[in-house]
């Protein structure tokens, strides 16, 4: 499965504005925010701001880096893979 990261900017409505928008093969999955020095201790993580399908989680998790959480919505996608994120649907 290609995961592709675009950043992106999002008005969250804080300082938090860098993002990526995350693709799996054709589908959006994911995004994700970067936090900014007014999360203190959890500056420089990232967050899942929103996940679809199998990425979306009641708890959104954050990550120390992207490398992190790309692998963390790989998991999350090969648990599921009939949801369609396989890259065969038009």
């Amino acid at each position: 499965m290609n995961l592709r990261l675009q950043p992106v900017q999002v008005a969250t409505g804080s300082d938090d504005t860098e993002s990526q928008l995350v693709f799996a093969d054709r589908y959006l999955v994911a995004v994700l925010v970067h936090l900014s020095d007014e999360h203190e201790a959890e500056a420089g993580m990232w967050f899942l701001e929103v996940g679809f399908g199998p990425v979306n989680d009641p708890d959104p998790p954050k990550f120390a880096d992207l490398d992190e959480a790309r692998d963390w919505i790989r998991r999350k996608l090969a648990a599921f893979p009939a949801q369609g994120v396989a890259g065969d649907a038009p």
